[in-house]
Order: C-alpha cells, then sequence, then structure tokens
C-alpha cells in the first residue's frame, strides 16, 4: 500500500514539470512565430544590409550597379523566409532564454543561479560579437579575395554599348577576339548562404570562453589541463577553420587566429575562476578538499 502511495506521490511532481515544460515550449514558439513575423516586414532591407560588403567590394572593382540575380519563382521568396527564420529566431531569443530560465531556475541552488546566469547573458552578448567581427571584417576580406579574380562587368556601360552599330544590331561590349569573357553575376540565395555561414561560424567560436568558463566553474576543465592540451587544440582549430570557411587562406587563417585567441582568453578565465574558488575555500577552512590537497595528504598518510 505504501509503494503504490510513493510512486502516486513521485508522479505527480513529474506531471508537473512535463506540464510546466509545455507551457515554457509553447511560449517560446509563439514568441518565434512573432519574431518571424515581424523579422519578414523587414527581411529585404536586412538582405540588403547582409549582402552590404559584397556591393561595396563590386563598385571598388569598378561594377557602378552591382546586380544580383535569382534563377527560380520562389527562389527570392524563399530567401526572405530564411532571412526571417534566422533574425526572427534572434528577436525571440530574449523570451526563449528568459523561458529557460524560469524552467531551470527552481531547480537551482542560489550559488548555482548565481553562477549560471551570468553567463546566460554573456552567451548572446559574444555570439552578437563574433557575427558583427564576420559581418565587418571577415566577409568584406573574403568578398575582395573572391571577386578579385572575377571580371566583373559594368553593366551600365554594356547597356550603353549594345547598340551602338549600324541597324541596332546588339554589340557585346568589351568582346574579345579569342576565348570566351568570364564575369560574375550573382546569385542571391548563394551570396546569402556564404555571408550566413560566416555569421554563424564566427558567432559560435566566439562562444569558446563562455562555455570553456562555465566548464571550469563547474571543474570539468582546469586552466592547466587546457594549457596541457594546447597542441591538440591548434590542430583541432585548423581542422574547423578548414571545414567551416570556403578554401581561401585569408579566412581560414583569420577564423584560426580568432578562435585560438579565444582559446587562450579561456585558459585565462578559467584560472581565475579556480583562483576565486581557491580563495573562497581557503576562507571556509576547506581548501583541503581539492583534489590536488587531498592527493598530497594521501601520499604523506602512505609515507
Amino acid at each position: 500500500m505504501s509503494s503504490s502511495d510513493d510512486i502516486d506521490d513521485s508522479a505527480a511532481p513529474l506531471i508537473e514539470h512535463l506540464a510546466e515544460l509545455r507551457t515554457r515550449l509553447i511560449r517560446s514558439v509563439i514568441a518565434f512565430i512573432v519574431g518571424i513575423v515581424l523579422a519578414f516586414t523587414v527581411a529585404e532591407p536586412i538582405l540588403q544590409f547582409l549582402l552590404g560588403p559584397i556591393e561595396e567590394t563590386l563598385r571598388e572593382l569598378g561594377d557602378p550597379s552591382p546586380t544580383m540575380q535569382y534563377t527560380s519563382p520562389q527562389e527570392y521568396l524563399f530567401t526572405l523566409f530564411r532571412i526571417s527564420m534566422v533574425f526572427g529566431f534572434a528577436l525571440a531569443f530574449p523570451v526563449i532564454g528568459v523561458q529557460l530560465w524560469r524552467f531551470v531556475a527552481p531547480g537551482l541552488y542560489k550559488t548555482e543561479k548565481n553562477a549560471f546566469l551570468p553567463f546566460l547573458i554573456a552567451s548572446p552578448v559574444m555570439f552578437l560579437l563574433g557575427a558583427s567581427f564576420a559581418h565587418f571584417v571577415v566577409t568584406p576580406l573574403a568578398m575582395a579575395f573572391f571577386l578579385g579574380f572575377a571580371d566583373v562587368p559594368s553593366v551600365i556601360a554594356d547597356l550603353m554599348s549594345s547598340f551602338t552599330n549600324a541597324g541596332d544590331v546588339p554589340v557585346v561590349a568589351g568582346a574579345v577576339d579569342e576565348g570566351i569573357r568570364i564575369t560574375f553575376f550573382g546569385k542571391v540565395n548563394e551570396s546569402l548562404d556564404i555571408t550566413l555561414k560566416f555569421i554563424m561560424a564566427f558567432g559560435l567560436c566566439f562562444q569558446l570562453p563562455v562555455l570553456l568558463t562555465l566548464m571550469g566553474k563547474a571543474g570539468l576543465v582546469s586552466a592547466e589541463g587546457l594549457g596541457n592540451v594546447r597542441k591538440y587544440a591548434v590542430v583541432a582549430i585548423l581542422v574547423l577553420a578548414a571545414l567551416v570557411t570556403p578554401p581561401d587562406v585569408i579566412t581560414q587563417g583569420i577564423l584560426f587566429t580568432v578562435v585560438y585567441g579565444l582559446y587562450e582568453v579561456s585558459i585565462f578565465l578559467v584560472k581565475r575562476v579556480e583562483k576565486t574558488r581557491e580563495a573562497k575555500l581557503r576562507a571556509e577552512g576547506a581548501w583541503f578538499e581539492d583534489d590536488e590537497e587531498a592527493d598530497d595528504l594521501a601520499e604523506d598518510d602512505l609515507k
């Protein structure tokens, strides 16, 4: 009889937690949908902003009127909808973060809340810094590198010179006697794709200090351990740079430099966390509970 009562008592909190989770998820989804709708209303200006580095590069290469194209009827609409999805999530993130916090916070101790909340705030800030760095620094360099190999056409000049001979017979501007002229005519979705990849890659890479510092605060990693695996981290960062960026040395070098710098910053932050924890344990007289101290005492006892 008592065992069935225990089962009933344990089932009630589980149902309450599931109901709470459902409520938080519904609110998050509603916020996401509202964010998508709001972002869609300004999706075209956002697209113009994201394609700004390509436009500036084309103008510097001699195209007075940069033009991009789409080759299927639905392509432009789907491009705007894709932008709405990404920036709608960004708009809804504060609401989603609050819902996540309210679901998790009741199960945390006060010290755990004080430790977790700053990282919840720092994460979107670091992502925004990474995305800004990608858009204003990395993307212009990458576009200059890629488009520097192309013969960018002057659209206005082509149109003006296409009807220059008698009988209005079109003449191809800049025609060559031999070979085929290769020029750049960008597609909207492909150009947006590379821009968003840069933003996502650098935004996520800028989460490295937040993640490692949080792991250090939880005791999962140490500054000494991160320093000992530095050479392996270098190889991992090189592989990451090769996978998430286009195959050009400039972009890969920038990503490697930035991520490795963030790795060194993470070691510094974890070291600060360890010093703070050590000072707190010494003040409480519990420093001997540290693993290293305990190992030293165990060795002394054996001797």
